[in-house]
């Protein structure tokens, strides 16, 4: 008797036991559309909406008022297996407007058409004036209990959990700008604590261009796009922005970052974040603190170098976004340690002869050390970008008990101008109650009405006092731990526009920073000013940077005068004395190589070492990427499966390469199909030795076994510091482990430049 063949259910259940054994052995690479491969014949079946991604969820569940609903977060999306109008109407069909006659004109009766063209018609909302391009994820903070002493901020505590949504952007470019362009990246953290929203809205560089708000519109004006021309898209290398820094020179310190690698991150996983501003802390006793808030990275600070940045912005405009969505799906969560520099509240709130109320300036972690007080874990994508990073509001006013303002005027201008910007881009003052931004406290406030009101009130007196509604809402007494400002007594004084002399000093701080970097970041610096004024059009904006660039430092101003063909001019008064703060440089450290992108060009003759590296690779939560003359199975056995072609992949999408092997030019290395062939001829394919060649260019790790060796050979890189060559796989990737753990192999470029 022949066995009975598997039912339905039983089949299904084997296959997705298969697939699940299969996913063990062979994880799949990041970056797959949905959470289910598509089938190749459209669906015809009905069904519901697909299950989102392991590494997404949607905003928490809360009501307009902040009162949990206990419905599963997919719940805000689309339900149910058929197509709807937006009051739940099925759609039989949304292919074709309703006509008179398949041939005659379309009826204005056509509701569906009217609603679906109206709604397209109104997707977009007004992007950011500033930081417009930027990607966000969702995480979760956990306190140390570290900072009880100085702040009693309840989401601080030791082991306290706290949803978080975090947004990276850079600050000039358009939403359609690339990535890794040379700009300020923002570091804006929502805290959905149980005490309200508190927003942390900072940069990845610790000071600002200006030290009042009132010059905000100007430095934006300045390194926004030509208003004639509408050009240069998201950089500030053009005539307006360095008229405006070259003049105003308080700016001076945050355009010596700018123009240092700083200006270009490797991705937002290994970006330094800071508070910019000094804020006030309160602790349980009524004692106050001054603090500047400092997000460390895991992975260490690191960067591109610039013409890796310049190809990224071309091949991949989306660099940052993806490696940041890749890393939380992968399971290699970026994190975060937030510390704070703790300093004395002192009357004239200064602090070693550095004016704390001063945005332009920083305080050396030498002199005030950050001390650790919790750390920050993304492990979230969002299900939708526009429901979610689009229409995040960030607001400086956001605060709770134990976190207050001080009276710096950048800061003071800010919170009145990120609570004004959301009523144009999200048309209304109820932006609060949007999902994103809806805290996770009660809200019981009393405002009313207005666009998108999506609560239900009830009651009838949003007043106080009342006692129609009972006298609900109460104000809190002391013990309910309400937000209450610090009392800062008030010096005597009389209303004048200007700024304290301590706010004078644009260069003693530049000088500082310059000095406190590595030769080779002194190299990067000296290249960004001369590419950046070189592409300046007025003569006079160029000698006027030179001169600010002399009083910060000679050697600087001299090279960068040298690369530019004009004389270094003399700095208008002697520097003064410095001391360097190591913690200034990025270069001279070790750090994990969690998420780090290994390309490995394969031979098809050892797929054995290839499997091998690459389950190494993969245990070490390091990501993989197989490069073959073409896509798809390797063989017919081995399971492995090539990512990228010689056709698609560039060197700069990896942080390390490795050859397996040395493949002979494929049947498309000619010009006409890749123009990265070049000229045709040689014993290794052309697109495989120009990532080599360009890998050593931009101070990578490159190794190689066996077969490897030809690829090297022909790319004239066959010795040097960084150069990996080994019989074994395994050794290979020990030694290029190591490698990495620098970031780059600075050592390759010797520096001209103490």
């Amino acid at each position: 008797m022949a066995p009975k063949k598997p039912g339905k259910l039983v089949k299904a259940a084997l296959e997705k036991a298969v697939e699940k054994v299969t996913e063990m052995v062979n994880p799949p690479i990041p970056g797959a559309p949905n959470s289910e491969p598509p089938s190749l014949d459209e669906p015809t079946e009905p069904r519901g909406p697909l299950p989102p991604k392991h590494d997404q969820t949607g905003p928490e569940t809360v009501t307009p008022t902040g009162a949990p609903t206990g419905a599963p977060k997919q719940a805000k999306g689309q339900q149910g297996e058929y197509l709807t109008t937006s009051a739940g109407a099925r759609l039989y069909d949304t292919d074709h407007s309703l006509k008179a006659g398949e041939r005659g004109p379309t009826l204005l009766q056509d509701h569906h058409l009217r609603e679906k063209v109206m709604h397209f018609d109104h997707e977009r909302i007004p992007e950011r004036v500033v930081h417009a391009r930027g990607y966000g994820a969702h995480g979760v903070f956990v306190g140390y209990g570290s900072a009880a002493n100085v702040c009693k901020a309840a989401f601080l505590g030791d082991g306290v959990e706290t949803p978080v949504f975090v947004r990276f952007s850079t600050v000039l470019g358009s939403r359609g700008s690339a990535d890794t362009v040379r700009d300020t990246r923002g570091f804006a953290t929502k805290f959905y604590t149980q005490e309200g929203n508190f927003d942390l809205v900072g940069n990845n560089i610790p000071v600002f261009f200006i030290q009042d708000g009132i010059k905000f519109p100007d430095v934006i004006h300045a390194g926004k796009p030509h208003p004639d021309r509408e050009i240069p898209q998201a950089q500030s290398a053009h005539d307006t922005f360095w008229d405006f820094v070259s003049t105003h020179t308080e700016a001076t310190h945050h355009v010596m970052w700018n123009m240092s690698d700083r200006g270009i991150p490797r991705s937002y996983r290994t970006m330094e974040g800071f508070g910019v501003h000094t804020f006030r802390l309160v602790n349980e006793a009524g004692e106050t603190a001054l603090a500047k808030f400092h997000w460390k990275p895991k992975l260490g600070v690191h960067s591109l170098v610039w013409e890796e940045a310049q190809m990224i912005s071309g091949l991949d405009p989306d660099f940052h976004r993806r490696d940041l969505a890749d890393a939380i799906e992968s399971g290699a969560y970026p994190q975060w340690e937030l510390g704070v520099q703790v300093l004395p509240d002192t009357p004239r709130q200064t602090f070693e002869g550095i004016d704390l109320l001063d945005p332009t300036k920083i305080v050396p972690e030498e002199l005030a050390p950050v001390q650790p007080i919790g750390m920050l874990t993304l492990n979230r994508n969002p299900m939708n970008y526009f429901a979610e990073t689009e229409q995040v509001a960030f607001h400086l006013g956001n605060l709770v008990p134990g976190i207050d303002v001080t009276d710096d005027p950048l800061f003071q201008a800010r919170l009145f101008s990120y609570l004004d910007t959301q009523l144009t881009r999200l048309a209304g003052p109820n932006f609060n109650q949007i999902p994103i931004n809806r805290p996770h406290a009660p809200v019981n406030d009393m405002f009313r009405d207005g666009f998108h009101q999506h609560a239900v009130h009830a009651g009838v007196a949003p007043y106080k006092p009342n006692t129609l509604d009972g006298g609900n809402p109460f104000e809190a007494r002391p013990e309910d731990r309400p937000f209450v400002e610090v009392a800062q007594p008030l010096a005597k004084s009389v209303k004048v526009r200007q700024s304290p002399t301590s706010f004078s000093d644009h260069y003693t701080q530049p000088r500082l920073f310059w000095q406190s970097l590595s030769p080779v970041e002194k190299e990067h610096v000296v290249r960004a000013f001369t590419f950046e004024l070189g592409k300046c059009y007025e003569q006079a904006v160029k000698e006027r940077q030179l001169m600010v660039l002399a009083n910060v430092d000679p050697v600087l101003c001299k090279e960068v005068a040298q690369g530019l063909g004009l004389p270094a001019p003399s700095a208008t008064g002697r520097p003064r004395r410095v001391v360097p703060s190591p913690a200034l440089s990025q270069v001279g450290q070790t750090w994990p190589t969690d998420g780090r992108i290994i390309g490995i060009v394969v031979d098809p003759a050892d797929l054995d070492g290839v499997r091998t590296v690459r389950e190494t690779i993969l245990a070490a939560s390091m990501v993989p990427l197989l490069i073959a003359p073409t896509g798809g199975p390797l063989d017919a056995d081995s399971g492995l499966v090539a990512q990228r072609t010689f056709l698609t992949a560039r060197s700069v999408e990896f942080d390390a390469l490795i050859l397996a092997g040395s493949p002979p030019p494929g049947p498309d290395a000619v010009p006409a199909r890749d123009a990265k062939a070049g000229a045709p001829g040689g014993a290794v394919d052309p697109r495989v030795v120009l990532m080599v060649q360009e890998c050593h260019r931009h101070a990578k790790a490159i190794g190689a076994w066996r077969g490897g060796r030809a690829a090297l050979e022909a790319a004239g890189c066959t010795t040097g510091p960084g150069i990996v060559l080994d019989d074994e796989p395994t050794n290979v990737l020990t030694k290029m482990a190591e490698l990495l753990a620098a970031h780059r192999v600075w050592e390759r470029f010797p520096a001209t430049i103490s």
